[in-house]
Formats: C-alpha cells, structure tokens, sequence
C-alpha cells in the first residue's frame, strides 16, 4: 500500500490507476469500515482510502483534539484488505488557505435529526467530500449506511451537482447481538455494552410492525423511546422517514427507514435500520 501525504502523489497514482473508488474516513478504523473496504474492492482496480480528521464538521461542543488517531493500526488494517492507496494529508494540505467557499446542503434535510443536534455538521462534510472527490476523481465512492442522513445528503450532493462518481452505500457491520459496530462502541462500560443492543431491539420490533401493517408511527416511535428511557438511555430521536429525503412520511409508503440516537451513559450511538 502507498501512502500518499501530498494531492501531487496522490493525483499520480490515480492517473496510473484505472477504475478506482474512493472511502473517505476519519481513521480509527474498526471492522465496518474494513468491510467497506472490501466492498469497494468489489467495484474497481484499485481502492484509495483516505484518512483526514475534518475540523470544519466539528462543532463547539465537539473536542477536535481529542479524536482518536490511530494511523499505525489503521495502516495496517487498510493493508490487510488490499487497500492500493492511503491519502493521509494534514490540514495545510487540505486547506491551505482559510475555507471560505463551502457545500450548503438543502436545509430541510440537515435540519432534522442529526443536524438538529450538531449544527453545521453536515455543511462540513459535504464541503470535505466534494474537496476530496475533486482530488481523487474517482469513479465510484463508498459510505456506510449506519450514518445515513450523511449518506443521503453526499448522494443528494452528488447528483445536483453532477459530479461524475457512483455513491454505493455500504450496509451496516453489527456485532452478534446487533449492535452496530462504531469507533465510539469502545467508550462504552461492560455494563454499558451488555445493554447497549436494546437500540437495536427497538428499532427491529419498529421495523417488524410496519412490515406486518402497522401505520401508527407516532405510538410506535414513542414506545421505543420510552423503553429506552426507563432503562438508562437519554434518547435524542427515534424517527420513521423517507429514505429518500429524511422527511416525515405522509403516508404509508415504500421506501421507509427508521432512525435513532441515543446517548448510553457518556457515549452517544446512532443507529436505523431501512423498513
């Protein structure tokens, strides 16, 4: 694997590459990402991935400094999954000078959910990805769905802007009881991991009664939170949407998804599974 730290590398092998896709990742890389990876792997010659910790999609609240940087291990584990390229550059090289021009996604779909709760957040990745498509010019992109509001705000970005590279999603790794596997699982007590599937849970018996009929989706989403309160969870949503948009579905109709975030403890875990 190479490691690139420059665009000027980074842009040469891409010119000797053929088909090519690109995951874009902050590090501290667990077995969801290598699985997308591997996945990427499936859609091209060659994968590049990158590693930039992303300050313009931190917010005040957020501690930038303190983000895990694990880059020895995640070499490694890049290696390991036949990985042809790593793009690691600092924040001179991806912004050298101030950002000024950045990605405003629609305000309806950042908004809501996460983005209610960690304002400018999506501006930030959406600014950071279309900088780094630019850079790789790929030809097919890879995200995870287990964040899919940002999934669906780079896909939204992409076809509105017409920039020529495939989004595919990755589906979401879950450990055996469910849990969706997350760089911040580790943050997580032994107490606090044993009980840290029941979001999961929630979000199945949600998913099962809307298959088997059910369009109460208000009773539904506040029986989940409710379960999850009374067992030591601080639960921000748990929200039936649009794939598609992310906004309230009028209707019952195809193409649905529920979503949650909850904070267990110190660690906040987000979650959904498509219905």
């Amino acid at each position: 694997m190479q490691i690139h730290t420059t665009v000027e590398s980074l842009r040469a092998a891409r010119r000797a590459a053929s088909r090519v896709a690109l995951v874009p990742t902050m590090g501290n890389l667990h077995e969801g990402h290598i699985t997308l990876m591997r996945q990427a792997g499936e859609h091209a010659d060659e994968v590049i991935a990158s590693i930039f910790v992303n300050r313009l999609q931190f917010g005040p609240k957020d501690d930038f400094d303190k983000y895990p940087r694990t880059l020895d291990a995640d070499c490694e584990k890049l290696e390991a999954a036949g990985v042809a390229h790593l793009f690691t550059p600092n924040e001179s090289v991806m912004y050298p000078t101030r950002q000024t021009y950045h990605v405003d996604p629609d305000p309806a779909q950042v908004a809501t959910l996460e983005g209610s709760f960690r304002p400018g957040h999506f501006r930030g990745v959406a600014t950071v990805v279309l900088k780094l498509l630019n850079i790789v010019q790929p030809d097919v992109a890879l995200f995870g769905k287990k964040d899919y509001q940002q999934l669906m705000v780079l896909r939204n970005m992409v076809n509105q802007l017409a920039i020529p590279v495939d989004v595919l999603p990755g589906e979401t790794v879950r450990a055996d009881d469910g849990l969706a596997l997350s760089s911040r699982n580790r943050y997580l007590s032994p107490d606090e991991r044993s009980e840290a599937s029941r979001i999961y849970r929630c979000l199945s018996r949600i998913r099962d009664a809307i298959r088997g009929g059910d369009t109460h989706f208000d009773t539904l989403e506040r029986a989940a939170m409710s379960e999850l309160a009374a067992n030591r969870w601080q639960p921000d949503y748990i929200s039936v949407r649009r794939q598609s948009d992310l906004q309230v579905p009028q209707t019952p109709s195809d193409g649905l998804v529920v979503l949650a975030a909850a904070r267990l403890g110190a660690t906040r875990l987000i979650d959904n599974l498509e219905i």
